[in-house]
C-alpha cells in the first residue's frame, strides 16, 4: 500500500469534511478517493469516518490519525527538502584542496562566499599541492581541487580559468629592479627560485621552457616550499623568482617587475571527477573563481588591513 498517498488523501478529507470538495482539490474523481480512504481503513483496521450522516464526520480514530498524520507528512516534506539541498551540495561536507601558494586575503574571501553561499555546507580545507591534489581526487579522498595548470589528467572537469599575471622578484638593492620592467634574458647566469617540479609538474616544465624560450636558462633551478624560504634565497643574491605581485608584499626588501618581453601568467581553476561528482564542486569552482579574479589592491598601495611600520618598497621607480 502507498501509505503516503492514502494519508494524503485523508488529511485533504478530514479537513474539507466532504469527499467531492477533497476530490476536486485533488484533481480525481471521487470514487478513486473514496476507495483509496477505504484501503486505508482496512490497512490500520479502524473507521476513520462516521459516515452515517450527510456530513461525514472524524471518528476518534480519525482525529487521532488527522494529528499524527499531519506530523508526518510534515516531517516527509522536510526529509524531502533535505534530500534536495544535499543533491544541490548546500548541506554535508565538502573536502577541498588549495594551492600552498595561496594568499590569505583569498582563502578568507572563499570561505565567507562559500559560507554565504550554502550556509550548511561544511568545508573541509586542505593545502596541498597541484600534485596532491590531482592524486587524492583520483583516490577518491578529495571531493574538488584548485589546481594550477596545465593539468595532466583525465576524468576531470574544471571550472572557470583565472590567469594571474607574473612578474619578476629580485632583491631591491639589484640593478635590474631600477627599471620598470625586467626582459627574461637579462636573468641569465641567475639561479631560479620555484616550487618543486612535483608540486605542480605541468605549470614547472611550462615555466623553464618560456623561460629558456626567452633567453633565460636558470643556471640552477632551487626549489623551494616555503615564501620565507624564497625570500632568503632571492635575498642571498644569485637568484631571482617567478612570482604574482602579492607575493612581494609579504617582504619590503623585495622588489617586483613586470616581464617585458612576454606575458606570463600562472593559470588556476577549481578541479573535480567527470563521473559521480559532489554536488557542491561546480559551486566552489565558481566562487573560487570569483575570488581569483577580484582585483588586486594596485602594486605599492596596501590596503589598511596591510599597513606596515616600514615603507613599501616593491613599487616602481618614478
Amino acid at each position: 500500500m502507498d501509505l503516503l498517498r492514502h494519508l494524503r488523501h485523508f488529511v485533504l478529507v478530514a479537513r474539507e469534511l466532504h469527499f467531492g470538495r477533497a476530490a476536486e482539490l485533488l484533481g480525481m474523481a471521487q470514487p478513486p478517493l473514496s476507495q483509496s480512504i477505504q484501503r486505508l481503513e482496512r490497512e490500520l483496521e479502524v473507521e476513520l469516518f462516521d459516515r452515517s450522516r450527510r456530513q461525514i464526520r472524524l471518528t476518534t480514530a480519525g482525529e487521532l490519525l488527522l494529528g499524527e498524520a499531519e506530523e508526518f507528512l510534515a516531517g516527509e516534506g522536510r526529509l524531502r527538502d533535505l534530500m534536495r539541498q544535499v543533491r544541490a551540495g548546500a548541506l554535508g561536507v565538502l573536502r577541498a584542496g588549495v594551492p600552498p601558494d595561496t594568499p590569505a586575503v583569498r582563502l578568507h574571501a572563499l570561505l565567507d562566499r562559500l559560507a554565504d553561499r550554502a550556509p550548511g555546507l561544511d568545508v573541509e580545507l586542505h593545502e596541498l599541492t597541484s600534485g596532491e591534489q590531482l592524486r587524492m581526487l583520483a583516490e577518491r579522498r578529495l571531493d574538488v581541487g584548485l589546481a594550477h595548470h596545465p593539468v595532466e589528467a583525465e576524468g576531470l572537469r574544471f571550472g572557470a580559468p583565472v590567469d594571474v599575471p607574473l612578474g619578476v622578484l629580485l632583491p631591491r638593492t639589484s640593478p635590474l629592479a631600477r627599471g620598470r620592467e625586467v626582459a627574461l634574458a637579462a636573468l641569465a647566469g641567475l639561479d631560479l627560485v620555484t616550487a618543486a617540479r612535483a608540486t605542480a609538474p605541468g605549470w614547472h616544465d611550462h615555466l623553464l621552457e618560456v623561460c629558456r624560450r626567452q633567453g633565460f636558462a636558470p643556471a640552477r633551478v632551487r626549489p623551494a616550499h616555503n615564501p620565507e624560504f624564497l625570500f632568503g634565497l632571492v635575498l642571498a643574491g644569485g637568484a631571482v623568482a617567478i612570482e604574482p605581485a602579492t607575493t612581494a608584499r609579504r617582504e619590503p626588501r623585495i622588489a617586483w617587475r613586470p616581464i617585458s618581453d612576454t606575458p606570463l601568467v600562472k593559470r588556476t581553476s577549481a578541479v573535480w571527477p567527470e563521473r559521480s561528482a559532489h554536488p557542491a564542486a561546480p559551486m566552489f569552482g565558481q566562487v573560487a573563481a570569483e575570488v581569483l579574479a577580484d582585483a588586486e589592491p594596485a602594486v605599492g598601495a596596501p590596503t589598511a588591513s596591510t599597513q606596515r611600520p616600514w615603507p613599501v618598497l616593491f613599487d616602481a621607480p618614478g
